[in-house]
């Protein structure tokens, strides 16, 4: 299995250099704005290897800079549709990559992975190489990690660009998460992330504790580094008034679920809103052992718990798996008064329907421990209250315990803050509202705000 796997890796290496070799002949670089454009004008590629509409802050990124008069071309995948922000900006160009193959389950992993690795580095470097023109900057999000990192460094080195290394997580940890941490591959993941990662021209973080480990060993990082926290955008906003709500939830919620919308207006159904992504790194069973734990155990205020609508928005590879597991419950009379449903929204949709629920739930286990959920962010956005997973060394830079959410680690726990928060009882009702005015107080800074104030200034784009 090493030989094997020693051979794949030199095949890449070998096939990364020819393409490489073939796309950067003669290549241009970048010597300024282009003549007809304002003086200063700021060009800037921002590149997600993965879906762009499910990119918000990359998304975010790049509206941002359109709205300081800078040039982007924003490269991804076009899986779902972008942020109608973008589609409508003059100065944003999205430039779609062609999504890789999936794998077929009859091909290993250990073969199929040099092979799509081999494809997004043909694509990729001709992309940024061949056609579109030299920026001053490229913006990417890491992870994924494996080829962009190597890729832009090359493209920046070659094209006179300056690379900015965006650090959401660490590839090499959500790699152990699937792989298990013993696996060839997640040694070799990291070896690269951590001498393609001192690349940067400039590294962005999304918390402290990730830039206090970034400037440590493994990654020994020494160019400058600026923590920018993500910020909810502002279509995310408290709602008031209460006919608005009702015809939000006419609009959203999936058709079955319409009936109850007259209850959970008069507070008698409460609506939880939860967003995932159906992988591993995000356990959904917490939540579904919490339901059937809330929808079966007496609370201390109430015989029969408050009946509760559960909408999970999302897509991903667990969602069967899971709606399988929730029909079987169901039929066995696991979920008394608890309706789950599932379903995938627009963007604005999705952000209206935060606005209408009384409690989010986040289920984000972070592989590096020193990440943050973006999700929480859009809730606090629209002044919703969170119970999220809190075991990892970041939780407290987002989510303040008994100010704007609960932490929980088990589903125990969870049951139990749903029991009193939701299952009826005027201290629950009195501690939800304090929660949801510490979201909404939370959700004042906006991403405008973080982002003019760090990054603006540095690409110059804000004095």
């Amino acid at each position: 299995m090493i030989t094997l796997l020693i051979s794949l890796i030199l095949l890449c290496l070998c096939s990364l250099i020819a393409v490489s070799g073939y796309f950067l002949l003669s290549l241009s670089k970048y010597g300024g704005p282009p003549a007809g454009s304002p003086d200063g004008a700021v060009s800037v590629h921002v590149l997600v290897l993965g879906d762009i509409g499910r990119s918000p802050r990359m998304t975010y990124h790049a509206l941002s800079i359109a709205k300081h008069g800078g040039n982007v071309n924003l490269i991804g995948y076009l899986e779902t549709s972008p942020h109608p922000d973008v589609v409508n900006s003059a100065n944003i160009t999205i430039t779609p990559l062609p999504t890789p193959p999936r794998r077929p389950p009859s091909i290993p992993f250990i073969l199929f992975a040099p092979c799509k690795v081999l494809y997004q580095v043909y694509h990729l470097t001709r992309l940024l190489a061949r056609t579109l023109p030299p920026a001053q900057w490229i913006l990417v999000q890491n992870p994924p990690t494996i080829p962009t990192l190597a890729i832009a460094s090359l493209i920046c080195c070659l094209r006179n660009t300056r690379l900015i290394i965006d650090w959401h997580n660490y590839g090499w940890t959500i790699l152990a998460g699937t792989r298990g941490p013993n696996h060839p591959l997640v040694a070799l993941a990291k070896l690269y992330e951590c001498r393609f990662g001192r690349l940067g021209d400039l590294h962005l973080t999304v918390t402290h504790a990730m830039a206090r480990q970034l400037r440590s060993p493994p990654y020994s990082i020494t160019q400058p580094m600026l923590a920018v926290h993500d910020r909810p955008a502002s279509i995310f906003q408290p709602l008031t008034s209460p006919s608005t709500r009702k015809e939000i939830l006419a609009r959203v919620l999936p058709a079955p679920e319409t009936d109850l919308i007259p209850s959970i207006m008069e507070g008698t159904t409460r609506l939880l809103v939860s967003s995932t992504s159906w992988t591993p790194d995000e356990d959904f069973s917490l939540l579904l052992d919490a339901l059937v734990e809330y929808a079966t155990t007496t609370t201390t205020t109430t015989s029969t718990p408050t009946p509760l609508l559960a909408i999970i928005t999302g897509k991903g590879p667990q969602k069967a798996l899971y709606l399988s597991k929730i029909n079987q419950l169901t039929k066995e009379g696991r979920l008394p008064n608890v309706r789950i449903a599932t379903t995938f929204l627009p963007f604005a949709d999705y952000a209206a329907l935060l606005a209408c629920a009384d409690l989010g739930v986040c289920l984000h286990m972070s592989s590096s421990g020193v990440d943050l959920p973006m999700k929480v962010v859009d809730m606090f956005g629209a002044g919703l209250p969170v119970a999220a997973y809190a075991g990892y060394e970041s939780f407290g830079e987002l989510v303040r315990e008994g100010e704007n959410g609960r932490g929980f680690e088990t589903a125990g726990e969870l049951a139990g803050i749903l029991g009193r928060l939701l299952g009826g009882g005027d201290a629950g009702r009195g501690e939800l509202e304090r929660l949801r005015r510490g979201a909404v107080e939370e959700g004042r800074r906006r991403w405008d705000e973080e982002w003019d104030g760090k990054v603006g200034m540095v690409m110059g784009l804000v004095s």
